[in-house]
């Protein structure tokens, strides 16, 4: 029996040593394959791409993977200890793995498969583990993947600190709401930073590792508050809070507040998206989405509002003109018409309206029942309000309201203001436009709008219609000709022209108000916006001086070297428009237009400034009595400055005595020019003053006719004035500076002849070597016949004599 026994304890121990070679053997194979995980050391997760205003207020956030990585110094400890108490409570004194915990999911595990169980493994990873698991393995539920993850996680202890694997976990879980990290979560639950947290918020974005679904706070709300209030608990008997602490944490609702994606400014959301494709097409979509870039834009909040402000109201005032076209929709009456209406989505951008359906219908009133809104939870709110809409206040209603309305239509309202429950109607106008603002000294897109709703329409009508500028194009054809010889007192002939064109046809111009007025001085030919003359100075020095100079502005990369050209026929965008017009604002030094100032990497480093002045001095250890920095302009001179003032006054002109009158309402300097297209479906102003440039543009999407009336000064310029009101209030009028070397003369502005000033008289700056005329010069139609007349009158020139005068 002894030596049987001994025979038995021999055998067990060779057994022993060979299932003990074995697991050395499998541990061996296993660890051969296992990943490198000193990647860890250089660990750069995707993070959010965020955009700030020029203010700092956040834009927009773009993210795959929202994730704002957090160094573990920044992270407040009633975080991590909210973290240690449910998930780890020994990670600061185990050595990666927690014993008792594998013993335990071993033997529940094996009872499993005795049992014949289904469903996933039972786990006891430690925080290091599960580093190891979402960093480098697969969440495949299977022992060689748990053994792995053990053996990583050993390896992981032993090469970084727990502060460093604290670190990675917390900036790298996935926590619901497409949150990665506590930083996001924080973000996108409560709206707050991390160390604005409460012990209740806390305690339930801890909660959240096991399995976001399981606690969503709007799908499963009470298992979300069981869950937290477990997590808090914890907190409580590891003594990390007190009892008092968590008696008040767990009766706090959970005031989770969803963050919402996209544009984080209201009236932005053109802006925003504008940013986003510029940004994905210099960076590509895995930076923008991924590379935790910081990107400070040009945009002013208070002026992108007053800009959609002014759109939108010009826009509605327009299009109520035209009348009421109907509902948005029809719907049922039933007991309950909330439930139907709530089935309608509202135009999201336009909270200024809500709306409405009709349920009551008098000869000229009616009552509507408003939107009830939904929760957070997407389920309609119970309120049931309702709104007056008396027939006095749908002032541009022509009609009784029982004629243009019935029961079951659905509307937009918007509130009457100093009337409680008092509504107007209000209808999305079908016309659109497009405003850019920008600083005429830099090419900051201070404020741009691309339409009256993005939730409507994403198109944008400020960067991405190409429209006929028509007459604010002219601009560029007199700055050439005042480059090339030409002054702003030079005379050119208003009359009937007839141009062959190479394939036969005749080229007819013709005024807006087909009349014409014989010889006509450049302002004032810019000023009432002359057709006619306007193609003869084109004609005379050449429309590919006018196309080249179309390019230097940045108005086209290559316009057509037609006379048609001339009056704003080739097609171009708001921005660029606004761009070029800022370029003669700053004295002929090329604008390029930014909505980006600066982009920063992940850590902080400038890759990108639209600046690119030379700063000379800027960067000193002190000041040791040197003069004060210099910045050079290396922006290129497209423009004499010279001329640049001289276009610029000849605008002032426009608004002072021409097309542009409705801005004189402003009461400062400003130059600008209206331009309308044929057929009336593109109406333009376009101005500045020294501190700002503004573009407007307005037309329909598809191009038609909007009307006669529907002019650049009249549709285009009270858009301009209404956002220029608001945007300059309180900053005193500035003149425009004339360059030195300038000389000044009192001029007839009809004939451009010298005179001693009087009634009717303007000045007029002249570069040096030219200057006022002293008769009127004329040149005949073949440019060979040279008469010298004083005093003629435009009768002299209507026969049709072609030429330049």
């Amino acid at each position: 029996m002894l030596r049987f026994l001994g025979w038995l304890f021999g055998f067990g121990v060779f057994v022993g040593f060979l299932a003990l070679g074995a697991v050395g053997v499998f541990l061996w194979n296993l660890s051969q394959d296992l990943p490198d995980y000193t990647v860890l050391k250089d660990y750069q997760p995707p993070v959010t791409t965020r955009v700030h205003a020029a203010d700092g207020t956040l834009l927009g956030e773009y993210a795959r993977e929202r994730r704002l990585f957090q160094p573990i110094e920044t992270i407040p400890p009633l975080v991590v200890n909210a973290f240690i108490s449910v998930e780890d409570k020994d990670f600061y004194s185990h050595g990666g793995l927690a014993l008792d915990g594998i013993v335990r999911a071993l033997r529940d595990n094996i009872q499993k498969k005795l049992d014949g169980s289904t469903g996933p493994l039972v786990g006891a990873s430690t925080i290091t583990q599960q580093v190891a698991r979402n960093f480098l393995l697969t969440l495949d539920q299977t022992w060689d993947r748990k053994i792995k993850e053990m053996l990583l996680a050993i390896r992981i202890e032993q090469t970084f600190s727990k502060d460093k694997i604290m670190e990675l976990y917390l900036n790298e879980i996935f926590l619901g709401l497409n949150s990665y990290g506590v930083s996001a979560a924080a973000l996108n639950y409560f709206d707050k930073a991390l160390y604005e947290l409460t012990i209740a918020e806390a305690a339930y974005i801890a909660a959240l590792p096991k399995g976001p679904a399981n606690y969503h706070p709007i799908r499963r709300p009470e298992a979300a508050i069981d869950r937290r209030n477990y997590v808090i608990g914890r907190m409580a008997e590891e003594g990390y809070i007190t009892e008092a602490q968590a008696d008040a944490a767990k009766q706090e609702p959970l005031n989770v507040f969803p963050r919402t994606s996209g544009s984080q400014i209201y009236s932005a959301e053109y802006f925003a998206e504008e940013v986003r494709r510029r940004l994905s097409s210099i960076y590509g979509d895995d930076q923008l989405y991924g590379g935790g870039l910081s990107v400070r834009t040009t945009m002013e909040p208070k002026l992108q509002a007053y800009a959609r402000k002014a759109l939108m109201d010009g826009l509605i005032d327009f299009d109520q003109k035209n009348g009421y076209r109907g509902p948005v929709a029809t719907i049922e009456l039933d007991d309950d018409w909330g439930d139907d209406l709530a089935q309608i989505d509202p135009l999201s951008d336009v909270p200024e309206w809500r709306l409405g359906v009709v349920i009551e219908l008098g000869q000229n009133s009616a009552v509507v029942g408003l939107h009830p809104g939904k929760d957070i939870q997407k389920n309609v709110n119970p309120e049931r309000d309702t709104g007056q809409l008396p027939g006095k206040e749908q002032k541009w209603i022509s009609k009784p309201l029982s004629q243009v309305l019935n029961l079951g239509d659905v509307i937009y309202v918007e509130p009457v203001e100093g009337q409680e429950g008092v509504y107007q109607m209000r209808q999305p106008p079908e016309i659109e436009g497009g405003l850019v603002a920008m600083d005429p000294r830099t090419g900051r897109v201070l404020a741009m709008v691309g339409g009256f709703s993005f939730a409507s329409s994403q198109f944008n009508r400020a960067t991405q219609a190409l429209r006929q500028p028509g007459s604010s194009f002219k601009p560029f054809v007199y700055a050439a000709a005042l480059d090339n010889g030409y002054t702003p007192a030079s005379v050119v002939l208003d009359a009937p022209l007839e141009i062959q064109n190479a394939d036969g046809s005749t080229y007819k111009p013709e005024n807006y108000s087909v009349q014409y007025y014989g010889p006509q001085t450049l302002r004032r030919g810019i000023e009432r916006s002359r057709n006619v003359m306007t193609v003869r100075l084109a004609q005379d020095i050449g429309m590919p001086l006018v196309s080249e100079y179309s390019r230097l502005f940045g108005i086209h990369d290559n316009l057509p070297p037609y006379l048609a050209m001339a009056l704003g026929a080739g097609e171009s965008s708001v921005l660029r428009m606004t761009a070029a017009y800022a370029t003669i604002a700053n004295g002929g030094r090329k604008i390029s237009p930014t909505l980006i100032d600066r982009v920063q990497d992940r850590y902080g480093k400038t890759v990108f400034k639209h600046d690119e002045r030379i700063c000379d001095g800027c960067v000193a250890d002190g000041w040791q009595n040197q003069a004060e920095p210099l910045v050079i302009d290396n922006r290129d001179q497209v423009l004499d400055p010279m001329t640049a003032y001289q276009i610029t006054s000849m605008m002032e002109g426009v608004v002072k005595r021409g097309t542009g009158a409705r801005v004189r309402a402003l009461g400062r300097p400003v130059a600008g020019k209206t331009g309308t297209s044929n057929d009336y479906k593109d109406a333009w102003f376009v101005g500045f003053t020294p501190e700002m440039a503004v573009g407007v543009y307005v037309g329909y999407d598809t191009p038609k006719n909007m009307g006669r009336s529907a002019t650049g000064g009249e549709l285009a310029a009270p858009i301009f004035t209404a956002f220029m009101q608001k945007a300059l209030a309180g900053k005193p009028p500035t003149p425009f500076n004339i360059p030195a070397g300038m000389t000044p003369y009192w001029i007839d502005p009809k004939t451009g002849v010298k005179v001693s000033g009087g009634e009717g008289a303007i000045v007029e700056a002249f570069k040096p070597g030219t200057g006022p005329n002293l008769i009127t010069s004329v040149i005949g139609i073949d440019s060979e016949v040279f008469q010298e007349i004083e005093g003629g009158t435009s009768q002299d020139f209507n026969a049709g004599r072609g030429g330049l005068f």
